[in-house]
């Protein structure tokens, strides 16, 4: 996935994370900072949302089953991928991917997970922290087998 093809399917959900938090469109459009004029094309798909307002969607109603459903349940996760192409800090600690997570390798230190909604991968370590983070498969495991030998 990446900012175009994220801006595509938020924007086309607009209403409906709108209506499932029971927001008017005045309220919604407020809470966005945005106009209602502005809120209305996104709404009737005259117009895409911009990458600052579909952020701003994501972090404000990350606990949306409507986002959640086309994301998983590390929304912020997603957009900090997409957003810097790629984590690399051990920051952000999970709960370990035991719902939205498939594990695909596992060493000592680390193992490399793949949401299953959005099927990104994730590097954590034995404490649940992400490392790494990416929607490309080769640079997952080219970053993993980096930090499982510098660990070593």
């Amino acid at each position: 996935m990446n900012s175009e093809k994220l801006i595509e399917q938020i924007s086309q959900r607009a209403i409906l994370i709108r209506t499932e938090a029971g927001y008017s469109q005045e309220t919604m459009a407020s809470i966005l900072g945005i106009s209602k004029k502005t809120l209305v094309q996104i709404e009737k798909n005259r117009t895409a949302a911009s990458w600052t307002v579909v952020v701003a969607i994501i972090a404000l109603f990350s606990d949306s089953e409507i986002i959640q459903s086309l994301l998983g349940d590390a929304p912020l996760e997603v957009i900090r991928t997409i957003a810097h192409n790629g984590l690399d800090r051990p920051k952000g600690k999970t709960l370990g991917g035991k719902v939205w997570w498939k594990e695909l390798e596992n060493e000592s230190e680390f193992r490399i997970q793949q949401n299953l909604i959005s099927q990104h991968f994730r590097i954590l370590d034995k404490e649940d922290y992400v490392w790494f983070s990416t929607f490309d498969e080769q640079e997952v495991l080219e970053r993993f087998h980096e930090l499982s030998q510098i660990k070593r």
